[in-house]
């Protein structure tokens, strides 16, 4: 039996250099990931994290694979139990597609009955749909889950 795995693929108008370039900067990642960034020097074997400062914690792992502007991987452990302690992986396939990039993002190698998958099918929708606007037109997409806690921030 496979272990379980998420793939979502999103086309983007833009070159695979600009897509690959929002993945892997930390600045860039900001916008989209919601004041959230990717960090690592991109060498395989280094350190990667996504650095989550609203929330107080860090997603770390290593990078598995840098082929830019097409291919890039990194192991992902979120620390918060949902993935039973075991890293996942996270692999972004990008391919030119006339004046449009293919970008598909499979996360999979989840301990069998972990939550993470759960967790995280809601959340990449988001992510990469926030960094197709983002690349496309400069804008980012809300998150619908800070809501509640931008109304509780107003009323103190």
């Amino acid at each position: 039996m496979s272990k379980p795995e998420f793939v979502y693929t999103i086309y983007i108008a833009s070159t695979p250099e600009r897509v690959f370039a929002a993945l892997t900067d930390a600045k860039m990642s900001e916008q989209y990931w919601h004041g959230s960034s990717v960090v690592s020097d991109w060498k395989i074997g280094s350190p990667f994290a996504i650095r989550m400062p609203r929330h107080n914690k860090e997603i770390t792992g290593e990078v598995l694979e840098y082929d830019p502007p097409r291919r890039l991987a990194y192991s992902f452990l979120a620390h918060d139990g949902s993935d039973g302690g075991k890293a996942s992986r996270v692999t972004f396939e990008l391919e030119r597609q006339r004046d449009q990039v293919r970008l598909t993002v499979i996360h999979d190698r989840f301990e069998p009955g972990s939550v993470a998958l759960e967790k995280i099918s809601l959340g990449w929708p988001l992510i990469l749909s926030s960094l197709k606007s983002y690349v496309e037109c400069g804008r980012v997409l809300h998150a619908p889950w800070y809501e509640n806690e931008a109304t509780t921030e107003q009323a103190r």
